[in-house]
C-alpha cells in the first residue's frame, strides 16, 4: 500500500464481533468493599481477575520485573542492556542495588494518552453489590440490564489496535493502515438515554435522542432482551451503504454482523449496492476479548484485503464483489453460509467453488477464483437502477387487483414499505396429511397464501424441496404453489440445505439454481422490487392458456436474473 486507506466501517445488528464477555467485579474491588471473592471454577477464590481494557485518569509509576515478559529472557541476560534500577523489600525504588534481595526493574511511567490499559474491573452495582453478569439479577428487564455490545465500531478498533500483537511483536495493525470513520447503520446497541454523541448517517454528530431496543439498535444478548432488526430494515441498510458508498470519501467499506445472518446482509449488498469499490463483510464466534478471539484478526485481514486491490480489475473497479473475510479466506457473498458456531465454521456452498482467495500468515493476499455471477456495479437490481414503483397484487371485493407499490422517494431512497415480503416454504417426505393429496387439507400454506394476497404489498414464495431439483413431495401443496402464480405471486424453487445440484426448469416455476433458500429468497426480493407480482388470471385454479402464456413470458423475466446473479 502506497498511500493510507480511507475506510468506513459500518455497524450491523447482533453483532459478536462488536460484543464483550460480562463486565465482572474484579476481586481486588470486592476485597476493597468488603464483598464475598468471586468463586473459582471449584468453589476457591478465583486465582487471577479478569483484565478489562480500561483509561488512565492520571498518570502512574510502574516497576516492572526485568526478565518477566519471557521464561527464557535470563537465559540470555548476557545479550540485554542494565534495568533502570532495583525494588527494595520495603518497596522503595533505588537506581542501584542497595541490598542482596532487591529486584532489577524498569520504572514505566503510564498516561491516560497512552490508551487502553488492561485493568482489573472495580466497578459495583448502584447498590454496592458486585456485579455478576451483564443483568443486575439473572433475567433482568432492560432497566436492570447493562449492554455488553459496542454502540459503534470505534471501540473495538481501538483495542485492537492498542492491545492487539502483529506477528512482528508490534501493536498499531490498524492505525498503520487506515483512517477509519464509524457508522451505525443498525448497531447492536443504542444510547437509551440520549446522553452519548455519535455520529450517524441521518445526523452529524452531537447529543442524540433516546434510542430503543428492536428500533435503533438490535442486540442479541442479554438472550432474553434480544432485538434483531425486521424486514424493513433493509431499506435503511440500503440507503445508508449506498450513499456511504458513493461519498468519494472512501477506499472501501468493512461490514460487521453477527455470524447468522451476515451471509444474507452481504448478498443482499451484491444485489443493491452500486458501488465500484469492495465491501468487506466480517464477523465473529467469540466476543471481543474472550479466549481465543477471532474477531480482531478477520477486521485486519479485511483492510489487508482492500488494501492490496486484489479486487481491481483494469479499470479500477471492483471484479469480486461483496465478500466475506472469515479466518484468512474471502468467500463470495452469493456462496457463502454458516455451518457451525466456530472459528472456521463458514463454509461455500453450491458446489462449484465460492471461495475466491486467502491471506496468507504472512499477510500476502491471493485471488484464486473470480465470480461469474453479476454484484454491485454490474448488478441489474442495484437499487440506482430499480423503478420507482411496481404493481403488487391485493385480493379485493371483486377478485385479485394491480396496486401500485413505491419503491423509491424522489430522491431515490429506497422505502419501507417497498420491502417485499418473501416466506420459505419447506417441503420434507411424507408432507401430505392424509391419503389422496387434497389440496383443502392443507390450510397452513392456503392461510398463508391468502394472508399474502390480502396485504397489498410485493410477495412471493420460496420452495425448498428435494435435492437438486427443488421438487415438492406433497403434489397438494405444489397445486397451492401453482395456483398462488396465476394468483401473481412468484414462486421460486431450490434443493434443501446447501444443494450442490442446480434446481430444474418448470414451467411455472422460477428455478433457483444452487442457491441455498435463504440466498433465493432475497434475490426474490430484490427481483421484485424490480418486476412487481405476475400477471393474474381470472380463476387461478384453472388458468386459459392466453393466461398462462402471459405469466410464463414474466417468469423468464425472472429467470434470466436468477441465471445471472
Amino acid at each position: 500500500m502506497s498511500t493510507r486507506l480511507r475506510i468506513a466501517h459500518l455497524a450491523g445488528p447482533t453483532a459478536t464481533i462488536q460484543n464483550t464477555p460480562p463486565l465482572v467485579t474484579s476481586n481486588k474491588a470486592r476485597a476493597l468493599h468488603g464483598l464475598p471473592p468471586r468463586a473459582g471454577v471449584h468453589g476457591e477464590p478465583a486465582k487471577f481477575d479478569a483484565l478489562r481494557a480500561q483509561r488512565l485518569a492520571a498518570p502512574a509509576k510502574v516497576y516492572v520485573e526485568q526478565f518477566s515478559a519471557h521464561p527464557l529472557e535470563s537465559d540470555a541476560a548476557e545479550l540485554y542492556g542494565p534495568p533502570d534500577g532495583y525494588m527494595g523489600e520495603d518497596g522503595v525504588f533505588s537506581p542501584s542495588r542497595r541490598a542482596e534481595n532487591d529486584r532489577p526493574v524498569f520504572e514505566i511511567e503510564i498516561r491516560p494518552e497512552d490508551g487502553l490499559y488492561p485493568l482489573p474491573y472495580m466497578a459495583r452495582q448502584a447498590d454496592g453489590q458486585a456485579w455478576e453478569d451483564e443483568c443486575a439479577t439473572p433475567g433482568a428487564a432492560r432497566p436492570k440490564a447493562r449492554q455488553g455490545f459496542f454502540p459503534d465500531g470505534s471501540r473495538s478498533f481501538e483495542e485492537i489496535d492498542r492491545l492487539g500483537i502483529g506477528a512482528d511483536g508490534l501493536a498499531g495493525m490498524i492505525s498503520g493502515m487506515a483512517d477509519v470513520d464509524f457508522y451505525r447503520v443498525l448497531p447492536p446497541s443504542g444510547y437509551m438515554n440520549g446522553l452519548a454523541a455519535a455520529k450517524r448517517t441521518d445526523q452529524g454528530s452531537g447529543a442524540i435522542e433516546p434510542e430503543t431496543s428492536g428500533r435503533n439498535f438490535f442486540p442479541y444478548k442479554p438472550y432474553h432482551l434480544g432485538s434483531p432488526p425486521p424486514r424493513p430494515a433493509l431499506a435503511k441498510v440500503t440507503n445508508d451503504v449506498q450513499a456511504i458508498m458513493q461519498s468519494g470519501d472512501y477506499d472501501g467499506a468493512i461490514w460487521t454482523q453477527g455470524s447468522p445472518n451476515i451471509e444474507e446482509t452481504s448478498y443482499w449488498f451484491n444485489l443493491l449496492i452500486d458501488t465500484t469499490l469492495p465491501i468487506a463483510c466480517n464477523a465473529a464466534q467469540r466476543p471481543q476479548g474472550q479466549l481465543s478471539n477471532d474477531g480482531p484478526q478477520n477486521i485486519v485481514d479485511s483492510l489487508r484485503y482492500i488494501g492490496s486491490r486484489v479486487w481491481a480489475d483494469a479499470q479500477g473497479c471492483n471484479r469480486l464483489g461483496t465478500l466475506l473475510v472469515q479466518e484468512q479466506q474471502f468467500f463470495a457473498a452469493r456462496e457463502v453460509a454458516k455451518a457451525d458456531a466456530r472459528p472456521g465454521g463458514y463454509v461455500a456452498t453450491g458446489g462449484h467453488g465460492g471461495i475466491l482467495g486467502q491471506i496468507s500468515h504472512a499477510g500476502r493476499v491471493a485471488v484464486t477464483y473470480l465470480p461469474a455471477y453479476k454484484h454491485t456495479h454490474l448488478s441489474e437490481l442495484r437499487v440506482t437502477v430499480l423503478p420507482r414503483e411496481a404493481q403488487a397484487v391485493r385480493a379485493g371485493a371483486q377478485g385479485l387487483e394491480r396496486v401500485s407499490v413505491p419503491i423509491k422517494d424522489a430522491s431515490g431512497q429506497l422505502l419501507e414499505t417497498a420491502i417485499p415480503v418473501v416466506s420459505i416454504v419447506k417441503d420434507g417426505g411424507y408432507c401430505g396429511l392424509d391419503w389422496g393429496e387434497d389440496p383443502a387439507l392443507e390450510a397452513d400454506l392456503k392461510a398463508s397464501i391468502d394472508h399474502k394476497l390480502s396485504m397489498g404489498r410485493l410477495t412471493g414464495f420460496i420452495i425448498e424441496g428435494l435435492v437438486p431439483y427443488g421438487n415438492m413431495t406433497s403434489q397438494a401443496r405444489l397445486k397451492l404453489m401453482i395456483q398462488a402464480v396465476f394468483a401473481g405471486l412468484p414462486v421460486a424453487r431450490v434443493g434443501r440445505g446447501a444443494p450442490e445440484g442446480f434446481a430444474d426448469l418448470h414451467p411455472c416455476l422460477i428455478a433457483g439454481s444452487n442457491l441455498t433458500a435463504t440466498k433465493a429468497r432475497l434475490l426474490l426480493m430484490a427481483c421484485l422490487m424490480k418486476f412487481g407480482s405476475l400477471p393474474t388470471a381470472s380463476d387461478p385454479a384453472n388458468p386459459t392458456p392466453d393466461e398462462k402464456a402471459a405469466t410464463t413470458k414474466a417468469i423468464q423475466a425472472y429467470q434470466t436474473i436468477f441465471d445471472t446473479h
